[in-house]
């Protein structure tokens, strides 16, 4: 298997350039790192635990959705989906909820947040609390858990979360798994250098302070009409000043190349006037904004073509989750009333089965090859240099079938080598 990433998007409200700089944009270009499989959901059933506004929701995930789009996320690279487009989450969540300790729901931040705000209202400590506020961190070991992601990027507040996925995992794989290890344990990754952008105040960029610079949402007008109301001091043209601690030069070196940085620190030590800064602040973000947005716009003014997009990532989506939950189902019992006989029939037939073999030739290199059941070559491998790759790639063909990426020559037909590797999944 390749390395995983997973990366859930809350689907309310708005994104605005904080959300770009400091989440988006550094997301995207991981996505593009070599050997890294990514997948992006909008997580539109978590959204119902917060939000009782169906419109606001659909209008809110569209928008988000086309966001990450328009910023340059490749769909064609990555899996981008809907969480409510894969009916196999909330499935895993229930088979998920039936080995998890309530005692370790009591412990989750939000819950006890709740809790805690509820008793220092006077109210019953549970009054507030839904079963979906309760249950929230199943539901979003399940997200990460359906495609065994290595790693998902969270913030702080959430690591707790994936410390309790990590703990599901491992009881569902003691439970069921007989020497099986169904779940990959995730890692959470917080990014201790995640560049915050200041607001049109100085203090953090939030919707709560009421001090953002909008991505995409009124056009360049509303970006150059939030820019005039950045907070400078209040020096006049002429003046020197010193840009260091200025809101209005951070946000400029968070699109600036050094060479820019330099010029515009030199500038207004030189006496710049802070509306001439503002007006280059807006050029410069206009400069790279400016055409994200036009695709934004392309984006919302035609819903097929969204809809088209995630439709797609749900499809690679569930080749993954559906075959996987087939086996989870299983495992904890879940079978048609004929498994027990074809598992012996299975067994005895066992001779029968396609084969994969590893082997080393003379140059040093490593290979592995897929045979079957009548012994004719079906797919044989490129050289790898470690044998251990060489396995991984033939654990991950049995698992997922004949992936685009994979390091091999078809030598039978299509129809052939999709039955040879769908017998391995039905093992």
């Amino acid at each position: 298997m390749s390395h995983r990433v997973l990366t859930g998007i809350t689907t309310t409200g708005t994104l605005h350039l904080g959300n770009y700089v400091g989440a988006i944009r550094p997301a995207v270009a991981a996505s593009r790192a070599p050997g890294v499989e990514s997948f992006f959901f909008m997580a539109d059933f978590h959204a119902l635990i917060k939000c009782d506004e169906p419109d606001r929701i659909a209008r809110s995930s569209r928008a988000i959705a086309a966001t990450w789009v328009a910023a340059g996320l490749d769909t064609d690279r990555v899996t981008l989906y809907r969480q409510s487009d894969i009916p196999e989450i909330p499935e895993l969540t229930w088979l998920l909820t039936c080995v998890t300790a309530k005692g370790q729901m009591n412990r989750a931040h939000a819950y006890k947040a709740a809790v805690d705000a509820a008793v220092a209202a006077g109210e019953d400590p549970d009054a507030n609390v839904s079963m979906g506020l309760f249950s929230y961190p199943v539901l979003m070991a399940a997200d990460i858990l359906m495609f065994n992601a290595h790693q998902v990027p969270v913030g702080k507040d959430q690591v707790q979360h994936i410390e309790m996925a990590r703990d599901v995992a491992q009881r569902f794989n003691h439970l069921f798994g007989q020497g099986r290890e169904f779940f990959v344990l995730p890692e959470a990754v917080t990014d201790t250098e995640m560049e915050l952008l200041p607001g049109l105040d100085g203090r953090k960029m939030s919707k709560s302070y009421d001090n953002v610079v909008p991505l995409f949402e009124g056009g360049a007008k509303a970006l150059k009409e939030a820019i005039a109301r950045v907070v400078t001091d209040s020096k006049l043209p002429g003046e020197p000043k010193d840009p260091e601690g200025q809101a209005l030069v951070t946000l400029y070196d968070a699109f600036a190349t050094p060479e820019q940085r330099a010029a515009f620190r030199t500038a207004l030590r030189d006496g710049l006037g802070w509306g001439d800064a503002k007006q280059q602040l807006v050029q410069l973000i206009e400069a790279h904004v400016g055409p994200m947005r036009a695709r934004y716009d392309a984006l919302m003014a035609n819903p097929a073509e969204l809809e088209a997009i995630l439709q797609a990532g749900a499809a690679k989506a569930r080749a993954i989750a559906a075959p996987f939950l087939k086996t989870l189902r299983e495992a904890v019992g879940l079978r048609p009333y004929t498994s027990t006989a074809a598992t012996t029939q299975a067994k005895a037939d066992k001779a029968a089965l396609p084969v994969f073999k590893q082997y080393r030739e003379a140059d040093g290199k490593f290979y592995f090859k897929l045979l079957s059941a009548d012994g004719a070559l079906l797919l044989q491998s490129h050289a790898f240099e470690q044998g251990r790759d060489a396995g991984q790639w033939v654990a991950r063909l049995k698992r997922e079938g004949l992936v685009a990426d994979a390091p091999v020559a078809r030598e039978g037909t299509e129809a052939d080598i999709a039955a040879a590797l769908a017998a391995f999944q039905a093992e």
